[in-house]
């Protein structure tokens, strides 16, 4: 995969960019990487979506072990080896299992999983789908988590496919790691 933008230095940045790329090595994140690298050529999206990715990574009304599931799912949907990456160690230390980690990797549905996870998985799969939720799938994550766990996971969802989208037309390069590997993309 060709980079099609890389990391900019901070001497060639422009001022709206380097105050972008200050507040994020200031933020939770300490550091302009993944999707932000391509979104500094925007500093004003970049913040924008920032803002609503630290909201949805680190104050989630959804479980954060679900939240990673969440992640893993729709990484694996658009193809994106970055977050595919970056998020499976941490969905390891939330407590997901590697069994779930690989059947999501080939595609499968997990076969053993919690009624938590198993309704997030199949919420998420389902509107990534088909672009839509059943209600039967919907009364299983609002039972769960109600109706602000209802939004933060659509919006969860949402989001990721966005930076997911912005890393895959950037030709944003995975991070060095031990998770498996995304396997093998539709090109």
């Amino acid at each position: 995969m060709t980079v099609r933008l890389p990391p900019m230095e901070m001497q060639e940045m422009n001022d709206a960019q380097r105050s972008a790329a200050e507040a994020l090595i200031a933020g939770p994140r300490k550091a302009v990487v993944g999707p932000f690298i391509a979104l500094l050529r925007s500093p004003e999206l970049l913040d924008r979506m920032q803002r609503v990715g630290e909201y949805l990574r680190f104050r989630n009304a959804i479980p954060q072990k679900l939240v990673e599931l969440a992640i893993l799912v729709t990484a694996r949907h658009v193809d994106n080896a970055f977050e595919w990456i970056l998020h499976q160690p941490l969905a390891r230390r939330e407590g997901l299992a590697q069994e779930s980690i690989e059947a999501i990797n080939e595609r499968r549905r997990p076969g053993s999983m919690t009624p938590d996870e198993a309704a997030v998985h199949d919420f998420v799969r389902e509107m990534l789908e088909t672009s839509f939720v059943a209600d039967a799938t919907y009364a299983s994550v609002l039972e769960r988590f109600g109706e602000q766990g209802v939004v933060d996971l659509t919006g969860t969802v949402g989001y990721f496919v966005a930076v997911c989208y912005v890393m895959n037309v950037a030709g944003t390069p995975p991070p060095q790691g031990d998770a498996v590997p995304l396997a093998p993309i539709r090109r």
